[in-house]
């Protein structure tokens, strides 16, 4: 309703109201008859403090768009009043014909004008061969001053404006208009498109104030004073104060914490600033406002903390579902030993068809990853990835999430149903994590799936197709539980098509270092050290090549982060205090290192004795001895570049 009342306005004819002595609207009227097509025009027998009283009512009725006047009584009104007023403008060629027509009554001629006398004035008398008078006024008195002089020196004609020529005519005199119907069409034209434009420009403030007064983001703007100039109901309320009463207002006066002073005169745009507002934490974006370069205001946008707190919450509550995109690639796995090669060649042969997966090994072996990867290099590749941990539901809550169910199908359903995470996957791979633990009804419900393919959602009968890759994961033995009745051997068999075994890290021991190295320098770096970590990890490495790692490269990945807490106050590997490191991972020195006779070294910095050593343990192999200390020769060769044994 709102939009069609400002269409409106835009097509509705300009209103247009001159205001001035009779004389001058005598001329007006003489051509209206050119612009009834064009304008609504209403003229007015009004000047100075008149023609204020009326021109207010107008501007406060909206009921004009444009005033026109001319002369004193135009610079009375623009001083006075917000709407647009067009002066009625004395050109050259009117001046002439003024002229011309007073040589008709005598060849002395008295000029009256407004402020400023006409400088052409002085070519056209010789032209005209009159004698010429000009005088100026500023005021209705200053005007009957100039006349009072003329007539009193005996002249017959006076050109000027209209109040002039009113003048003159009370008294007998001839009075000559200084203005044509040229200068009044232009007047006429000149406000025309005034006001088209201002319809415009108040048909697109008015779309604005509708698009603010429904966000529900708060926001004001202010000018280069910082006075408010518009605001919205949402910051209403956050700063308490109406429209009425804020508008206008220094900002700065009205909410301290909500300055934009800094803006004003930085010009520098500040985003995501937290303040503090009537016991309310909130989210503030300072904007300035350039015009040609300069600033000319500033936007405030406002948030309440709790509501993007809310948003943050929601997002990521729905994320799951929604981002069913794979993360991880063949290339990100790490691991040269021998049993974790073949585990990688294997699920890289797995990706390049659309056979079930089972992938089964410890906890922490990185059975999800290998799922990833393998649906990243699978043609499968730009379709869903939906992965679901079976272990995490319970049963009726598993159900209702993998096969989907229809509104009304049970106490707290949602309006409309909810496709289940087998539909989500459509096209793409499903990936059961934890499969060992799906409850027997579960694994009936799933069996007919790979068997049928399709799905029937709770509280439906009608089956749904689906085409989804399956790739399940475990860390049970599923046979063992299939024989004790908690698994069962069909859904094995169904499942076990393509078997990937994934070793445990005892079992992948020339791995660790790598690994090790590869997560710490990832740790050291998120924490803001610039520590070497292969330096501060080469002492470590016969332990950590010993241990047991019953969580495997999970909890390596647990001491890698503990470790780089450990180093944050080192700068250097010699601070490194290694004595104090069986306290805080008692695990990891539990044990004896892989190298007994190394152990003497493993509590010192790496250092021009440890290198010594450690070359002529290795019988001066370079390879041998940069794979005892867990770094590469390249970094190996500097280190004893440094120490001068290369």
């Amino acid at each position: 309703m709102v939009l069609q009342k400002n269409s409106e306005a835009v097509l509705r004819k300009p209103r247009i109201c001159v205001m001035g002595y009779k004389g001058l609207n005598r001329l007006v009227h003489s051509v209206l008859a050119d612009y009834g097509n064009q304008a609504d025009i209403v003229v007015v027998d009004q000047v100075f403090d008149e023609a204020l009283t009326v021109a207010k009512d107008l501007e406060r009725n909206k009921a004009a768009d444009v005033i026109i006047s001319a002369g004193a009584n135009a610079t009375i009104l623009r001083s006075a009043l917000t709407l647009p007023v067009v002066p009625i403008k004395v050109t050259g060629y009117d001046v002439l014909l003024a002229l011309m027509k007073a040589r008709m009554v005598s060849e002395r001629v008295g000029i009256v004008t407004y402020r400023d006398p006409i400088p052409e004035l002085e070519a056209t008398k010789s032209l005209l061969k009159l004698e010429v008078s000009q005088r100026t006024y500023q005021t209705l008195e200053d005007a009957r001053d100039c006349f009072r002089s003329f007539a009193a020196e005996g002249y017959q004609v006076i050109v000027g404006s209209s109040v002039v020529v009113d003048l003159a005519e009370q008294n007998g005199i001839v009075g000559i208009l200084a203005y044509s119907q040229t200068s009044i069409r232009q007047a006429i034209d000149d406000g025309i498109e005034i006001a088209r434009i201002a319809k415009i420009e108040s048909a697109r403030y008015e779309q604005l104030n509708i698009v603010l007064h429904h966000l529900q983001e708060a926001v004001l703007a202010v000018d280069s004073s910082e006075r408010i100039t518009a605001i919205n109901p949402a910051m209403e309320r956050m700063i308490g104060v109406p429209c009425a009463e804020a508008l206008g207002r220094v900002l700065s006066d009205l909410a301290p914490p909500l300055s934009l002073r800094g803006v004003l005169s930085s010009g520098e745009e500040a985003l995501e600033r937290v303040v503090q507002l009537n016991l309310a934490t909130c989210v503030a974006n300072h904007i300035p406002i350039r015009e040609q370069g300069l600033i000319s205001g500033a936007v405030l946008t406002l948030q309440d903390a709790r509501v993007i707190q809310r948003a943050d919450t929601n997002i990521r509550s729905q994320r799951r579902v929604r981002n069913l995109a794979a993360r991880y690639h063949f290339h990100q796995i790490v691991g040269n030993s021998s049993a974790f090669a073949h585990a990688r060649l294997a699920a890289e042969r797995y990706a390049s068809t659309n056979s079930t997966v089972l992938i089964t090994g410890e906890s922490g072996t990185g059975k999800e990853l290998f799922a990833q990867s393998i649906h990243n290099a699978s043609s499968r590749r730009d379709k869903p990835f939906v992965a679901v941990n079976c272990a995490a539901f319970p049963e009726p809550l598993l159900e209702s999430e993998l096969f989907g169910y229809e509104e009304g199908a049970f106490t707290g359903s949602r309006k409309g149903g909810k496709p289940g995470l087998f539909e989500v996957a459509h096209t793409g791979t499903i990936f059961l994590d934890e499969i060992g633990d799906m409850p027997i009804p579960l694994q009936t419900r799933l069996l007919r799936v790979l068997q049928e393919k399709e799905v029937v959602r709770l509280g439906n009968a009608q089956p749904v197709p689906i085409d989804v890759r399956i790739i399940a994961a475990t860390h049970q033995d599923l046979m063992q539980r299939a024989e004790n009745g908690l698994f069962r051997v069909d859904l094995y068999y169904r499942l076990n098509i393509l078997h990937l075994h994934l070793p445990a890290l005892r079992e992948r021991v020339d791995d660790i270092p790598i690994l090790a190295l590869q997560m710490l320098h990832a740790s050291l770096r998120r924490s803001g050290s610039s520590l070497p970590a292969d330096q501060a990890l080469a002492p470590l490495m016969p332990y950590l090549r010993s241990y047991r790692w019953p969580g495997n490269v999970r909890e390596l990945e647990n001491v890698a982060e503990r470790l780089a807490v450990s180093l944050s106050a080192c700068q250097m590997a010699t601070e490194i205090n290694y004595n104090d490191f069986s306290e805080d991972f008692p695990e990891i020195f539990s044990g004896k290192p892989v190298e007994e006779d190394m152990s003497s070294l493993s509590h010192r910095p790496l250092e021009a004795t440890t290198l010594s050593e450690i070359m002529a343990k290795a019988g001066g192999n370079r390879q041998v001895a940069a794979k005892m200390l867990g770094i590469s020769r390249t970094t190996l060769w500097r280190h004893l570049k440094t120490i001068g044994t290369t």
